[in-house]
C-alpha cells in the first residue's frame, strides 16, 4: 500500500477520488471474516451494483478481492492490479477467486473474470528477495507443464535479474491464458496448472496450521514440484535426468525447507481436501517429460510418502 498506491495514483490521477479499503495481506487473512469486513465497508461507503472494485496487491488480494466483488450484491465489476511477481504471472489471471476455509486453501470461491488485469513491472521493485523468488515457482511450473523451450530459457537464464523478468512474465501469462481459454472451468486441461500444488498446498496449509513460521505459496509449490516430479519418475515415465534437472533448477532458486517426518500423515490428511480428488482417491498432475504433463493421475499414499522422504534426502 505504501509503495504501490502512490505510484498508481501518480499514473492514474482519477484514482485520487476513489475510496480506499485497506486490509492486511498474507494467507492468514484470506478468509470469510476479512471478506465480511470489506463487504460491510463497501456498504457503509454506498457501493452499488455499478461500483468497480480495484484489487491492488498480491495473490491473496486478487484472489480475495475477486471473491468479494463476485458475491457483493450478487456481483460487481472488478479489475486486478497485481503487485507481486506471483500474482502477475498466475494469481491475478484466469478468473479464479476464492478464500481459505480454516487452513484449507481456496476451499470457497467462484470462477469470475475481472474486467481487466493491468500489469506494471515497476511494482516488482518494491518486493523483497523472498517475495520475488516466490513468484518464480509459477514461472518454472509453466515451462514444466506446457513448454519445454520456455523451461530451457528459464534453466539457462538468471531469473532474479530484474532486467529480463518482463519477458518471462509475458510468456508465463501467454502459456496460462492459452490453457485457460481452452478450459475456463477446469474440467480438463486447466488442471495441469495445478502441478506441484497438490502436495504444495497441503504443506502450505500445514505451516499455517502450525503457526510457527510462514511458508510463502511459491516456496510450498517448489517443494510440491520436486515431490511430484519424483512421483512422475515412478508413475508416468519422467526420466531420471529430467527429474535431476527439475530438482537442480528449483533448488537453485529455493532454499531447502525442513519438513518433519512426523508431519507426513497430516500432510496426507490435508491433501484429501484437494479439489482434483475423485472417489476418495488423490489425483495429481504429473510429468511425462519436461513440457508434457498429464492430469487426473491416481497416486498412492505410499508413493506420496516416498516423495516426501526423497525431498528430505536433498538436505
Amino acid at each position: 500500500m505504501n509503495h504501490c498506491m502512490p505510484e498508481l495514483v501518480t499514473r492514474v490521477p482519477k484514482l485520487l477520488e476513489a475510496e480506499v479499503v485497506e486490509i492486511e495481506s498474507g494467507e492468514v487473512n484470506k478468509n470469510i471474516e476479512t471478506c465480511a469486513q470489506v463487504w460491510m465497508a463497501l456498504s457503509e461507503l454506498g457501493a452499488d451494483r455499478k461500483s468497480l472494485l480495484i484489487n491492488l496487491g498480491g495473490g491473496v488480494i486478487t484472489d480475495m478481492g475477486g471473491f468479494i466483488a463476485s458475491a457483493f450484491k450478487r456481483g460487481i465489476a472488478f479489475v486486478n492490479i497485481p503487485t507481486t511477481l506471483l500474482a502477475q504471472v498466475d494469481a491475478s489471471i484466469g478468473g479464479k477467486t476464492g478464500v481459505d476455509l480454516g487452513v484449507l486453501k481456496n476451499e470457497i470461491g467462484f470462477f469470475a473474470e475481472p474486467e481487466e488485469v493491468f500489469i506494471y513491472s515497476g511494482f516488482l521493485k518494491t518486493l523483497d528477495a523472498r517475495q520475488y523468488t516466490s513468484g518464480l515457482a509459477e514461472i518454472l511450473k509453466h515451462g514444466l507443464i506446457a513448454d519445454k523451450d520456455y523451461w530451457n530459457q528459464c534453466y539457462s537464464a538468471e531469473l532474479q535479474d530484474a532486467a529480463i523478468i518482463e519477458d518471462f512474465v509475458r510468456d508465463s501469462i501467454r502459456i496460462k491464458s492459452e490453457i485457460v481459454s481452452r478450459d475456463p472451468k477446469e474440467s480438463g486441461e486447466r488442471k495441469k496448472l495445478n502441478f506441484g500444488h497438490t502436495i504444495g498446498h497441503a504443506i502450505e496449509s500445514l505451516f499455517i496450521e502450525r503457526g510457527e513460521r510462514t511458508l510463502l505459496h511459491g516456496e510450498a509449490v517448489a517443494i510440491g514440484m520436486i515431490c511430484e516430479a519424483y512421483i512422475s519418475a515412478h508413475l508416468t515415465g519422467l526420466s531420471e535426468d529430467c527429474l535431476n534437472e527439475v530438482k537442480e533448477n528449483i533448488l537453485w532458486y529455493f532454499s531447502f525447507q525442513e519438513l518433519n517426518a512426523m508431519d507426513d500423515h497430516r500432510i496426507l490428511e490435508l491433501m484429501r481436501h484437494d479439489k482434483k480428488n475423485s472417489d476418495g482417491e488423490i489425483r495429481m498432475v504429473l510429468l511425462q517429460d519436461i513440457g508434457v504433463s498429464v492430469y487426473d493421475k491416481t497416486v498412492t499414499t505410499s508413493l506420496i510418502l516416498e516423495s516426501l522422504k526423497y525431498y528430505r534426502s536433498l538436505a
